[in-house]
C-alpha cells in the first residue's frame, strides 16, 4: 500500500479526521489520550496490562490527573477506547510511545519497552503514520534506535512514516499545570514530520514549542531532570554540613528564597523518587561514556541523593538511642508516606522503599501509613512489598512506635496528631517545623 503523502496527513489532523493510538496508560498516556479524545481525536490507548483495560472500560479511572468523570465523558461520546489488541494500531494515523524507560540493576539504561513497542508499531504502522516518542531516554534514541527498528520492517522516515520526540513533562499531584496548559516540545526527523507533529499537539495543548532535531527535544528533557537532580543534591549535601553546625537547612533556604534574584529554593528529602529525576540523568551519563565525556558532577550529584536514606536510618538510629537508649533493630517504626511526593498515588522509585530495605536489613519492625496508597501494588523492584497495607492512625496506634519516620508530606495527614502522640519523630520534610508544630519529640534529618 503506497505512504499517504505529508499534507494529506496534515489535512486529516487539521479536521480531527485522524486515528490517535497511544501505547502505555500509565502517569503519561492515558491524561494525554483524554487531552487528544477533548480536543476531537478518536483515541484509542493500548496497554498489555489487562486489569488497566477493565477499569477504563468500567470507566474507572486509577490516575488522578484523570477523574473518572472525564474519563466516561470521553468513554460515551466515542472518542476514547482501551485495548491491549496491538493489531488495532493498523488503523492509527498517529503513534505515540509512552512506556517506561528504566535503569538495569547494573544502572544503565533498560529500552526494552521502546524497542518492543517500536517492533510492534513497524508490524502493524499504517502507511504514512505519525510516530512520536515520549519516554525521557538519551539524545540520538529517536533517529538510532527507533528510527532503525521501523525502517528495518520496510519503509523510509520522512516518505513512509513520519518520526519524532515529544518529552512529557507530567508532574503528578501538581494543581497548577495540566498536560494542555504545559508547553510541549515537539520535533521531527525531518521538516513533513516536525511539520506534523507540531500540528498534531498545537491542536491539544495551548503551547508547542518546536526545537530542530529529536536529539535537541531529548535532550532537553534529560537537561531539566538533571537540573533538578544535581540541586537536590546540593541541598541533600547543605543538609548534612549544616546539620553537623547545628544549622536549620530549611531555614537556611528559606531566608535565601527572599533574594528576588541569583536563588531558586530546593529542599532536601529523604532520596529521590518519581521515574523521571532518580533515572533519567544516567541515560545521559552512559550514553556519555561512548564519546569518551566523563560526567563527573552527574554521577557525583547521584551519589549523594542515592547515599540520603541511609543518611535517614542512621540519624533514626541516633535519635533513637540518644533519647530511649533504644536500638534500631529492637524498635517498632511508623513510616510516613510511602509516595515519593505529597498528595499522589505515586510509588515509582520512593525512597520509602529504601527505608523500608534499610529497616529490615537492620530487623526493625516497620509499617506505613499513607492515605493516598492504601495497599502496595505490584512494582517490578519492591515485589516483597505487595499487598502490605497501610495502617489506620490512631492516637494508641502512635503511641505504641518507638518512632515516626516522616518519609512524605502529604497535606492529609493530622500532625497535631502524630505530634502528640509520638515518641520521637524524624521528620525528613520538614512538615512539623513548617506548621508551628516543632516540639521537643521532633528531629530532622
Amino acid at each position: 500500500m503506497p505512504a499517504i503523502s505529508a499534507p494529506a496527513i496534515r489535512a486529516r489532523l487539521q479536521a480531527r479526521d485522524a486515528t490517535v493510538g497511544i501505547i502505555g496508560l500509565g502517569y503519561v498516556g492515558l491524561p494525554l489520550a483524554i487531552a487528544a479524545a477533548r480536543a476531537g481525536y478518536t483515541v484509542v490507548g493500548f496497554d498489555l496490562d489487562e486489569s488497566k483495560i477493565t477499569r477504563l472500560a468500567a470507566g474507572d479511572s486509577y490516575i488522578e490527573a484523570v477523574t473518572s468523570d472525564a474519563l466516561g465523558e470521553q468513554r460515551s461520546s466515542g472518542r476514547f477506547t482501551a485495548s491491549s489488541d496491538m493489531t488495532g494500531l493498523a488503523a492509527c494515523d498517529v503513534v505515540i510511545i509512552c512506556v517506561p524507560t528504566p535503569l538495569t540493576k547494573q544502572r544503565e539504561p533498560d529500552l526494552s519497552f521502546v524497542e518492543q513497542t517500536a517492533r510492534t508499531i513497524a508490524q502493524y504502522r499504517k502507511p504514512g503514520a505519525v510516530v512520536v516518542l515520549e519516554s525521557t531516554t538519551w539524545p540520538w534514541t529517536t533517529e538510532t534506535v527507533v528510527k532503525d527498528i521501523l525502517e528495518a520492517a520496510g519503509g523510509k522516515s520522512g516518505v513512509d512514516f513520519f518520526l519524532g520526540f515529544s518529552p512529557e513533562r507530567e508532574d503528578p499531584g501538581n494543581q497548577s499545570f495540566r498536560t494542555v496548559t504545559i508547553p510541549k516540545i515537539v520535533s521531527g526527523d525531518g521538516a513533513d514530520a516536525l511539520s506534523l507533529v507540531q500540528e498534531f499537539y498545537g491542536n491539544v495543548v495551548e503551547r508547542v514549542v518546536p526545537v530542530s532535531s529529536p536529539r535537541v527535544a531529548e535532550a532537553v528533557k534529560i537537561t531539566e531532570n538533571i537540573f533538578r537532580a544535581v540541586n537536590i543534591a546540593l541541598v541533600n549535601e547543605l543538609k548534612v554540613i549544616y546539620d553537623a553546625m547545628d544549622i536549620d537547612v530549611w531555614e537556611v533556604i528559606d531566608a535565601a528564597a527572599t533574594k528576588p534574584f541569583g536563588f531558586m529554593p530546593f529542599y532536601p528529602g529523604p532520596g529521590l523518587g518519581g521515574h523521571c529525576i532518580p533515572i533519567d540523568p544516567f541515560y545521559l551519563t552512559w550514553k556519555a561514556r561512548e564519546y569518551g565525556v566523563p560526567t563527573r558532577f552527574i554521577e557525583l550529584a547521584g551519589e549523594i541523593n542515592v547515599s540520603m536514606p541511609r543518611h535517614v536510618i542512621g540519624r533514626l538510629e541516633q535519635e533513637l538511642d540518644r533519647r530511649h537508649s533504644r536500638s534500631l533493630g529492637s524498635s517498632r517504626v511508623l513510616i510516613l508516606g510511602l509516595a515519593y511526593k505529597k498528595n499522589v498515588p505515586d510509588i515509582r522509585e520512593s525512597p520509602s522503599f529504601a527505608l523500608m530495605d534499610l529497616l529490615k536489613h537492620r530487623g526493625t519492625r516497620f509499617e506505613y501509613h499513607d492515605p493516598h496508597v492504601p495497599v502496595v501494588p505490584h512494582t517490578r523492584e519492591h515485589e516483597q512489598y505487595f499487598g502490605l497495607q497501610s495502617v489506620p492512625l490512631t492516637a494508641a496506634a502512635l503511641a505504641d512506635y518507638d518512632a515516626v519516620l516522616v518519609a512524605t508530606d502529604h497535606d492529609g495527614i493530622d500532625y497535631g496528631l502524630v505530634a502528640s502522640h509520638a515518641k520521637l519523630i524524624v521528620d525528613t520534610r520538614n512538615a512539623f517545623a513548617r506548621r508551628n508544630l516543632a516540639t521537643g519529640n521532633v528531629a530532622k534529618a
